[in-house]
């Protein structure tokens, strides 16, 4: 009877860890940069810049990492028409963004840049969405989960922001994400 049950306990230890490891194969994964780099390459294939301004104590920043971020479709679509990055609000290290050189802000505890693109509106996690150009589209200060970022993040990929007004573009949405499968 003992052996028995060892023999299930291994086969079932077996069974979870391949559920757990078929479930950790689902997430996907965003192939970061560092700003610099967005830019090397931005200036060689032109493409949008999206920013994931974070910090290191910020939890919801952890649950976008961990739950949007992860998401096969938005993960797709930020390696597909975005330099993603990932930016922390809180850095050190000085940073070159558009021929400006950026540097730690003593005096309000975060980074230059992160007060630049947040424009002084110090809440995180938040995203830039930069054009070709390294100009500000728009910014998002919240968590969001995929179902809710998607849709924005192909509003500006595709440029319908330059065809249609956002909520035109959003009531449209599902015959637009069923084209875009």
């Amino acid at each position: 009877m003992h052996k028995l049950f060892i023999g299930v306990l291994i086969v079932l230890t077996a069974l979870t860890s391949n559920a757990q490891t078929s479930t950790n194969n689902n997430k996907a994964t965003v192939k970061w940069y560092t700003l610099e780099e967005a830019q090397a390459l931005n200036a060689k294939a032109p493409r949008k810049i999206f920013i994931d301004v974070y910090t290191d104590w910020c939890g919801w920043c952890k649950v976008l990492d961990n739950n949007t971020f992860s998401d096969p479709e938005v993960a797709k679509c930020l390696n597909t028409y975005f330099y993603p990055v990932k930016f922390n609000g809180e850095g050190k290290e000085p940073v070159v963004f558009n021929g400006h050189t950026f540097n730690f802000n003593a005096q309000h505890k975060c980074h230059d840049l992160a007060i630049a693109i947040l424009q002084g509106k110090m809440s995180y996690p938040s995203m830039a969405f930069i054009n070709e150009k390294l100009e500000l589209l728009t910014l998002l200060q919240s968590y969001l989960p995929p179902e809710e970022l998607l849709p924005i993040l192909v509003f500006f990929a595709q440029n319908y922001f330059e065809k249609m007004k956002w909520q035109e573009f959003i009531e449209q949405w599902p015959e637009i994400k069923k084209q875009k499968n």
